[in-house]
C-alpha cells in the first residue's frame, strides 16, 4: 500500500488461511486504502485439498474468510476453481445469498472457461475473471480474453512474471524440492519451454536496459497493456520485490516496444507451436 498499491489478492488455500490472516493484520486502520480480493472453493480436507462448492462449505469458507482478515465486507469473493461434484447453479445461487446479506461486493471466478462464465451470467452478475496469462501462456487470447472483453468483464491475470522466469531472476534452471509448486504448475521449467523462456527474456532484457527499468517492469507493462486486462498479479516474497514491481505501474511500453516482444514471441514460440 505505501508502494500505490491499491488491491491484494489472497486466498484461504494460501497456507491454509495464513496468507488470510497476514493480510488482515497488514490492512488493520487502512482499510479503506486497498480492494481485498479473496477465493473460496478449495478446502483442507483429510488427504490434502479439495474443491467444494457445496452451499453449506461455501457459507462456513466465507465467514472463515471475514474472521482473518478482519473485515466486515469482501470486496471481490472469486471460486477459485470450478467444482465437477457440485451443481455450478447452487453454488451461485447461495454466493448470490451471501451477496444480498452483504458478505461480499462483487463476484468474480477463477481458471473458469467461457461456457462456465455464461452459466454464472445466466443467474446473476459476474465482475472478473482471473485466469493464468502471461508473455509464457497466451492461451487465453483465443477465446476467453475476447469474451471478458465483450461482456466487461475484468481480467485479473496470475502468474504474471512466470513464478520468476519474466523477471530475469534465473540464469540457469532451477532445481527444486520434490513436492516444489513451482516445478508441478509451471510447465516453463521444462524442456524445450525453458530454453524458449530464456530466449525471450533475452529480448525483455535487452528493452529494460535501454530504459533502464528492471526486466519485471517490461513483462508487466507487456499485460496490462492488454485490452481487457485490468491488473497483473504479482507475488512476492521480500519488500524489495513488491517495490520494484509496483514501479511499473509508472510508465508504459511504447507501441514499438509492444510489438517488437510479440514479434520476438512469434518467432521463439509460434515457429514451433510451442504456444500450444
Amino acid at each position: 500500500m505505501d508502494a500505490g498499491i491499491n488491491l491484494i489478492d489472497t486466498a484461504p488455500a494460501y497456507g491454509d488461511g495464513r496468507a488470510e490472516t497476514v493480510v488482515g493484520k497488514a490492512i488493520k486502520g487502512r482499510r479503506d486504502q486497498v480492494i481485498i480480493a479473496t477465493k473460496v472453493g478449495v478446502v483442507r480436507k483429510p488427504g490434502g485439498k479439495w474443491r467444494d462448492l457445496s452451499p453449506a462449505s461455501i457459507r462456513q469458507q466465507i465467514e472463515g474468510s471475514l474472521q482473518r482478515l478482519n473485515v466486515d465486507t469482501i470486496d471481490l469473493y472469486q471460486i477459485h476453481w470450478p467444482d465437477p461434484d457440485t451443481p455450478l447453479d447452487d453454488s451461485v445461487n447461495e454466493l448470490v445469498k451471501l451477496q444480498n446479506e452483504g458478505k461480499f461486493r462483487y463476484l468474480g471466478v477463477s481458471n473458469f472457461d467461457t461456457k462456465l462464465m455464461e452459466q454464472v451470467r445466466s443467474i446473476t452478475d459476474l465482475a472478473s475473471l482471473q485466469p493464468h496469462y502471461s508473455l509464457l501462456n497466451r492461451e487465453v487470447e483465443e477465446e476467453i480474453l475476447p469474451y471478458c472483453v465483450k461482456h466487461n468483464i475484468g481480467i485479473l491475470a496470475y502468474g504474471s512474471l512466470g513464478s520468476g522466469i519474466l523477471a530475469g531472476k534465473y540464469q540457469d534452471k532451477p532445481v527444486f524440492q520434490p513436492g516444489d509448486t513451482r516445478y508441478h504448475f509451471y510447465r516453463f521449467f521444462h524442456e524445450p519451454m525453458w530454453s524458449r523462456a530464456m530466449e525471450l527474456v533475452d529480448v525483455l532484457r535487452e528493452i529494460a536496459v535501454s530504459r533502464g527499468k528492471p526486466v519485471s517492469h517490461i513483462a508487466i507493462n507487456w499485460l496490462t497493456q492488454q485490452e481487457g486486462v485490468t491488473c497483473a498479479l504479482v507475488g512476492a516474497r521480500r519488500p524489495s520485490q513488491i517495490q520494484e514491481n509496483a514501479g511499473a505501474g509508472e510508465w508504459t511500453l511504447s507501441d514499438a516496444e509492444i510489438q517488437r516482444v510479440n514479434q520476438a514471441y512469434d518467432r521463439i514460440f509460434k515457429s514451433s507451436r510451442m504456444d500450444k
